[in-house]
């Protein structure tokens, strides 16, 4: 049974002419086209606005279907659509599906195939569709390393106007090294980069970065002239801090620390950072935890990414972080997280923040829990409207979905 709830929160909002200061939101469920069991939500903007909800559910014998929905003008899921079906996929909590899509309207989509005995070797699978996701080209494996170790982590964003720009954890390195735990000596991952067109056609393979963070996510976006990609990155001496790499000027840049948190962590915290844009402005939050202190930050940048100011303060004490986030336009972005609650409970929280580094009330979305079966709760925004998925703890689980109207009330 589908629960209702509706949350009215006081939010912050930049760029709203009806009032100043604080205005009341209205949060609300959406009826979820997600079946029973389904998880690994994630969500895309397409050209015409339309919000796109990708999710995996189980198949039976051990094969798993990734579907996709997109969300009509009247605010209702359309049926979904399958993208794949298959045995022998990696599904993983952390290490999720997602779509993207060009300016020309056509979809991109990837998941995780094992590719042998060993619990972290799979491969990426890209599939591509110019029909609206009628039908599917692919699937692409983007590396071509050959090697059966771990590849995943993706992050997609258009490459101009004919191809899709691909990157990801990429686990060559560790070839014969002792791979049995994420971080372990000699088992470097690589942050890597290609391009792939509709056709399949796949450009030259790039490493960003030589040695990063075992199994964070990744992200990446547009801003302006160039393509902003943020990820956890991994010094010889284990700290394990943000790191941002730029394509500009036909280049990539050297890898940059976005901001010295100083977390020194022998192991991978499976916690990754997120980045939205809106033109040169630029947005990023991510969790930290040096010294044992947990927060979740938030960061901006009005240069493209070149440069980001001071870190800004985003929980409420107790964060568990898988963090998302979404620009309300060029002066303000919304930041959720989980934060922990009372015996394993968890709650999805989001805030607003300025770029002048105003901070908003913080408002519950839904209740959680803290369990890896939570997944990351993911957000989107179209237009005046900012939609969220997670999914939730009831027996079976499923993703669900909810919206926050940002559109000031008629008076």
């Amino acid at each position: 049974m589908t629960r209702a709830w509706a949350l009215v929160a006081l939010v912050t909002l930049a760029g709203c002419s009806r009032s100043r200061g604080e205005m009341p939101l209205i949060v609300r469920e959406l009826g979820s086209p997600a079946g029973p069991g389904s998880g690994e939500p994630n969500l895309a903007i397409a050209p015409d606005g339309r919000v796109l909800l990708s999710w995996i559910e189980p198949a039976g014998e051990g094969r798993h279907t990734l579907r996709y929905a997109h969300l009509d003008g009247s605010g209702t899921w359309s049926p979904p659509q399958m993208i794949a079906e298959g045995a022998g996929w990696f599904v993983n909590w952390a290490d999720f599906p997602a779509l993207a899509v060009l300016p020309d309207g056509t979809l991109f989509a990837h998941w995780l195939a094992k590719s042998g005995p060993s619990t972290y070797a799979y491969d990426v699978q890209v599939a591509s569709s110019r029909g609206g996701g009628a039908t599917w080209n692919g699937p692409i494996v983007p590396h071509r390393d050959g090697t059966q170790t771990e590849h995943g982590f993706v992050s997609m964003t258009p490459w101009g106007p004919a191809a899709m720009g691909v990157i990801w954890l990429d686990g060559r390195k560790t070839a014969g090294a002792a791979h049995s735990a994420h971080g372990a000596a000699g088992a470097e991952m690589t942050l890597m980069h290609t391009t792939m067109a509709a056709d399949g056609t796949l450009g030259a393979e790039t490493v960003l970065d030589g040695r990063v963070c075992d199994c964070c996510q990744t992200d990446a976006v547009r801003a302006g002239d160039a393509v902003v990609v943020v990820y956890r990155d991994r010094s010889e001496k284990e700290v394990r801090d943000m790191s941002v790499v730029r394509f500009v000027d036909g280049r990539w840049s050297p890898p940059r620390t976005l901001a010295a948190d100083g977390w020194e962590i022998n192991g991978c915290p499976v916690n990754g950072p997120a980045i939205a844009a809106d033109g040169a402005t630029v947005a990023v939050a991510w969790f930290t935890a040096p010294n044992d202190k947990a927060a979740v930050k938030v960061a901006f940048s009005n240069d493209a990414g070149a440069t980001f100011g001071a870190p800004i303060a985003v929980d409420d004490g107790r964060p568990l972080g898988r963090v998302d986030i979404v620009m309300l336009d060029r002066d303000a972005a919304l930041v959720s997280w989980l934060e922990q609650g009372e015996k394993g409970a968890a709650a999805l929280r989001v805030r607003r923040f300025g770029v002048g580094g105003s901070r908003g009330a913080a408002a519950t979305v839904a209740e959680s829990t803290g369990a890896r079966s939570s997944g990351f709760p993911r957000m989107a925004r179209s237009g005046a409207k900012v939609i969220f998925a997670w999914r939730d703890a009831a027996d079976p689980p499923k993703v669900r979905t909810g919206i926050l109207d940002l559109a000031p009330a008629e008076d």
